[in-house]
């Protein structure tokens, strides 16, 4: 069953920003999916806007991804070289998302061995 793991979306993120100008604020963080597997979020801050965008597939095995845009607590004014940064920042946003579907295209990954894995590594640690 395609699956996108914390682990998979912090290495692909780290890809993305060796190949790529840009996305050094770019974080991943465990969301909960079906049954309490880790699908993983991909939150991409905003500077320029005081909010964040986060980038999350759109459903398991499907390769597109869905892009929110976190609340503002107030209205934003800017300057022309406020929001030309503003505009920059979109565009790395763009370009991560592509690349996120991109990668997800043909990848696969068992929720179920990433979960046994992580159970493993904790054991480990604790033993």
């Amino acid at each position: 069953m395609p699956f996108r793991s914390k682990k998979t979306l912090e290495t692909w993120v780290d890809e993305f920003r060796t190949t790529r100008e840009g996305g050094a604020l770019v974080s991943v963080v465990v969301q909960d999916g079906a049954g309490g597997a880790d699908t993983g979020l991909v939150i991409v801050p905003l500077r320029n806007d005081g909010t964040e965008i986060y980038m999350q597939p759109v459903a398991v095995g499907d390769p597109r991804w869905s892009i929110s845009f976190g609340a503002r607590s107030e209205e934003s004014e800017l300057t022309a070289a406020e929001l030309h940064g503003l505009a920059a920042e979109l565009l790395v946003a763009a370009s991560l998302c592509q690349f996120l579907q991109e990668k997800s295209l043909d990848h696969e990954e068992d929720p179920d061995e990433h979960d046994d894995h992580e159970q493993a590594e904790a054991q480990n640690i604790s033993g």
